[in-house]
């Protein structure tokens, strides 16, 4: 698929700033877990005998914290219902549900290559900081990334919380760095603090929801990253 910049005058002048940092969102950005969020989220549901939700209405809540994710899909619950809501989705996740979450292809080459021009990595993501770290671990890319902010340590996207907390330890102005994700959630938190940011469409939203929120450029694959870095 094709590559599409959409970078104006503005934009122009701003890549132009140098690029130290790059952060990067987990699911449906890295890795292509977004079919185990769906039917994880749905058997939760069930579970816990409330009204399954459409897999679409599961899609439009990744990348949100999961207090304020079940607040959109169920908003009757009250907090029993919730907590087991999250133990539900907890175990099927993690044990019960074998769909398939491998790395987007091109994923670790892309982050060697950043890694070896000096550029510092980083995630931002909706995952609990046990998820995230079972990730890295499964994975074995934890070792590229200088930090990492989660779901329970700041506030849920699209606040920005998540991306000053990991500028300021890392002593990195928002304006020398460039938040990668494929949802809204993402592309609005960056925008909000004048971050540059880069839609990647083989997660949730496509290009049509992505350019809403004026990305420096929307990508098909992460290999496609790299010119605009």
């Amino acid at each position: 698929m094709e590559n599409r910049s959409l970078e104006n005058s503005s934009l122009d002048e701003s890549s132009k700033t140098e690029v130290k940092l790059v952060i990067f969102d987990w699911d449906g950005t890295v890795m292509d877990s977004v079919g185990r969020i769906v039917s994880s989220m749905q058997a939760a549901a069930g579970l816990t005998g409330l009204v399954v939700p459409s897999s679409y209405a599961v899609k439009q809540i990744i990348g949100l914290s999961l207090d304020p994710a079940f607040a959109v899909l169920f908003p009757d619950t009250n907090q029993a219902q919730r907590s087991q809501l999250f133990e539900h989705y907890r175990d099927h996740y993690t044990i019960y549900d074998t769909t398939p979450t491998p790395l987007f292809n091109g994923a670790e080459q892309v982050l060697k290559t950043l890694a070896e021009q000096n550029i510092l990595l980083a995630v931002a993501t909706g995952k609990a900081r046990k998820g995230l770290d079972r990730m890295f671990a499964q994975t074995g890319l934890g070792h590229y990334f200088a930090t990492s902010r989660c779901a329970d340590e700041a506030q849920s996207k699209p606040h920005p919380d998540m991306l000053l907390q990991i500028s300021q330890q890392l002593g990195i102005k928002p304006a020398n760095a460039i938040m990668v994700g494929d949802t809204s959630h993402d592309m609005k938190m960056a925008q909000t603090i004048d971050m540059s940011r880069v839609g990647v469409t083989h997660g949730v939203h496509g290009a049509e929801v992505l350019s809403q929120f004026q990305p420096k450029a929307i990508i098909d694959n992460l290999p496609a990253l790299l010119p605009h870095v």
